[in-house]
């Protein structure tokens, strides 16, 4: 075998482990970027600056392949909030975060299934970038200060402040949970009064507080508002009974971690339908009707 042949055999093996080992911790670093950025486009596209990168290392001297691609996943998705926020001026209505189908993968590809409810992830977009990757690293990867330090650019006691804040931020979500059981009774109750029109049946499933937001980016029948209150929100609701629902199939998924509701035509998947509920109710309805965001939400080879 000559010395050259000898030279391109490495290469190639090289690269194959290169990609072995990439495949292996690709789900968390789609993880990652996904609760950053909160669309699967963004995400895939940290993945695949990611993997340059991986390859471009000088991969010999890396010690540690998972917290590696970890950082630079991290500090890509970092870097990239601004060109993402910078997006979202120009879209039309309310920005939720893409709904992503986790009946297949219920980490999203971190070791805990922790910032994927649409309630965290929205307030998660409130904070800064280096906040919420600071959160994320340790409530989803459960990574020590010391790498959160070393990942973010920090110091160990800036890391511990920096969830501590975001924590606190928070606080108000956390309050609202209740158990998935509890969610699909009351997503359920809340289809079946809104299809009939009820609206002293949704006053009486909504928190006082209640608000209902609804992502379209300018499609038909998308409110471009929220509507925000208990009455209001029921007649909101209740206005469009008489139209909405005709010729749509309603079927049942599990989105971000929660029970959430598929209406299809034709086959077609043209909303979402979610909700946040605490103790008093619900307390946020959330309709994703973006056709750029009802991509994933069916499960993986449906």
């Amino acid at each position: 075998m000559t010395e050259q042949a000898s030279g391109t055999e490495q290469q190639v093996d090289d690269i194959v482990q290169a990609v072995a080992v990439f495949d292996q911790h690709r789900r968390r670093i789609f993880g990652i970027a996904y609760r950053m950025l909160g669309t699967v486009a963004d995400a895939e596209d940290i993945v695949q600056e990611t993997w340059i990168r991986w390859q471009n290392a000088d991969r010999a001297d890396i010690r540690e392949p998972a917290a590696f691609l970890a950082t630079v996943a991290t500090r890509l998705s970092i870097n990239a909030t601004q060109s993402a926020h910078a997006r979202r001026e120009t879209y039309i209505g309310p920005w939720l975060p893409e709904p992503v189908n986790t009946d297949d993968d219920p980490a999203l590809g971190a070791e805990r299934g922790e910032a994927l409810q649409f309630a965290i992830l929205l307030v998660l977009e409130k904070l800064t970038p280096t906040e919420r990757a600071a959160y994320i690293l340790r409530e989803a990867l459960d990574y020590p200060y010391e790498r959160i330090a070393d990942v973010i650019g920090a110091t160990v006691a800036s890391a511990r402040q920096l969830v501590s804040r975001a924590r606190k931020h928070l606080a108000s979500a956390r309050r609202a949970e209740v158990a998935a059981a509890e969610q699909r009774r009351l997503l359920e109750a809340f289809l079946v009064a809104a299809q009939q029109g009820d609206v002293t049946g949704l006053e009486r499933l909504f928190a006082e507080d209640v608000v209902s937001t609804t992502d379209g980016n300018g499609v038909k029948l998308a409110a471009r508002i929220p509507v925000a209150g208990r009455s209001r929100v029921a007649k909101f609701v209740a206005a469009f009974s008489s139209h909405f629902w005709i010729g749509k199939t309603i079927d049942w998924v599990e989105l971000n971690g929660q029970p959430a509701a598929t209406l299809s035509e034709d086959g077609v998947v043209t909303t979402v339908a979610m909700i946040t509920a605490s103790e008093d109710g619900i307390r946020q309805i959330h309709w994703v009707m973006s056709p750029d965001k009802l991509g994933h939400v069916a499960p993986v080879g449906a």
